[in-house]
């Protein structure tokens, strides 16, 4: 059976607890079709980066599926009828990922650094050039 991490976007106006419910009914979908799902993570309310069918927020939800073709192809079609999700990606992968995803996993300010990897510090230590000073030598320069 192929792996997928499947993502959806649910309504801002339903509760955590319709979501759950709504994962449940997915899980129950799958499971129908021979297949199973590992790991279930509720993002909770984000905004979004644009209005999708007039909501500005979502529920997000995170399913790692292990199950045939046909399975997550049932599971898209009920969606699509659902009027409660919003948006929906599915995608194939080689191994599901161990741990929480990368959107559960809280980052600290201190622990991040420049893309280099080295952190530069205060900038107390560049020399500063004055304004006067410069307006000075250009008046001295005509």
């Amino acid at each position: 059976m192929a792996l997928y991490e499947h993502v959806f976007l649910a309504r801002q106006d339903i509760s955590a607890q319709q979501v759950e419910a709504l994962i449940e009914q997915l899980k129950g979908i799958i499971e129908a079709n021979g297949g199973s799902v590992g790991k279930t993570e509720y993002w909770g309310i984000k905004s979004l980066a644009y209005r999708i069918k007039k909501n500005r927020k979502a529920h997000f939800a995170l399913l790692n599926i292990d199950a045939p073709h046909a399975a997550v192809a049932e599971m898209e079609r009920q969606m699509r009828i659902n009027e409660d999700i919003l948006r929906f990606l599915t995608l194939r992968v080689e191994a599901h990922e161990e741990g929480p995803s990368a959107m559960m996993q809280k980052r600290d300010r201190d622990e991040r650094r420049d893309r280099d990897g080295f952190d530069r510090g205060p900038r107390a230590d560049r020399p500063r050039r004055d304004r006067r000073e410069d307006e000075a030598a250009t008046e001295e320069e005509i």
